[in-house]
């Protein structure tokens, strides 16, 4: 059951339109991956259902709640862990836990329950009596998913959950990630820069540009569907137009001073090309990976370290039309 809906939603500013009629729809406990370029509209989508953005055209229901005429039920719907910091660095743990608690209207006897439950849940238990200031990166986003875990929601947002971090602490959190997608049992729509995020975490992945899904299914079958294995071969004058003409030569192009060649069927056909392009200096062979589907689909270079959103995504968190 879709407990995520969309039917043509759009938000526009002006003559850009960010969003253009996006229609999905995502399966109640389901990690769902949203990938794109900045700029693509990921985080005016997720704005929208989150209902901090109004659309200008269409709507959406989250877990059966339309995002235009109940906002408040939406609301209580979700959880949000944004790609800004967002806790306050003068509370402690527990006490940015104590007030988001009490924001959600979770009853008094209730909150100190939960919040040993989410503090437990993320690791925090020796940590949670200081001060956020003197918590690490990592430590802060922990917190940030325990305190969207407070008030149980149906479904969490996860956008860019782990920018920033080094590569030990992002593992961490896909752990957290992942046990609480089976523990808690909820959905989650998650936007990340980092593939191999995407490619561990997703039950499903959309890759959106301009606005639109220009793909969306399983990792795998998105790696099929590009098909064929790459072939990297340095060598000295390459013959494109000769490589290209090969039957079993999907795709030859120059990238990082080498030839990249996607071929069908290695096993049979890597010697035959080998024995068609000439004197070779190096050869590397690998799997097609989820990166090589985003190139295939929108012809851009994904950069992790880049900050989400383009202008106008930016713009919007302090637009007033809402």
């Amino acid at each position: 059951m879709a407990i995520i809906s969309t039917q043509k939603l759009t938000k526009c500013y002006g003559k850009l339109t960010a969003v253009d009629s996006l229609s999905l729809e995502i399966e109640e406990g389901e990690v769902f991956g949203l990938l794109g370029p900045n700029g693509a509209g990921k985080t005016t989508t997720i704005s929208m259902l989150c209902t901090i953005l109004r659309p200008t055209s269409g709507t959406a229901k989250v877990n059966g709640f339309d995002i235009r005429t109940q906002p408040g039920n939406v609301r209580s719907s979700i959880g949000i862990v944004f790609q800004e910091p967002s806790v306050d660095d003068l509370l402690t743990g527990r006490e940015n836990l104590e007030m988001h608690a009490m924001l959600y209207g979770i009853p008094k006897e209730l909150r100190k329950k939960r919040i040993d439950e989410v503090i437990n849940l993320v690791g925090l238990e020796d940590r949670a009596d200081d001060v956020t200031k003197v918590y690490s990166g990592g430590m802060r986003r922990r917190l940030e998913l325990a305190r969207g875990l407070m008030h149980r929601p149906k479904v969490l947002f996860l956008d860019e959950p782990t920018l920033g971090l080094d590569p030990q602490t992002r593992e961490h959190i896909w752990r957290y990630i992942k046990k609480l997608s089976k523990e808690e049992e909820m959905t989650m729509v998650l936007t990340t820069h980092y593939m191999e995020e995407a490619d561990m975490l997703c039950n499903r992945i959309a890759i959106m540009d301009a606005g639109k899904i220009v793909v969306m299914d399983k990792s795998a079958n998105l790696k099929k569907k590009v098909g064929g294995d790459i072939i990297l071969i340095k060598m000295d004058k390459p013959d494109l137009k000769r490589i290209r003409k090969l039957s079993f030569v999907k795709s030859a192009e120059r990238k990082d001073g080498a030839v990249q060649i996607v071929i069908r069927d290695v096993d049979k056909n890597l010697q035959k090309l080998l024995c068609k392009v000439g004197k070779i200096k190096s050869v590397e062979v690998r799997p097609v990976s989820l990166n090589d589907v985003f190139l295939h689909y929108t012809g851009k270079e994904i950069r992790a370290d880049e900050e989400e959103g383009g202008y106008w995504e930016r713009m919007m968190q302090s637009s007033v039309n809402r």
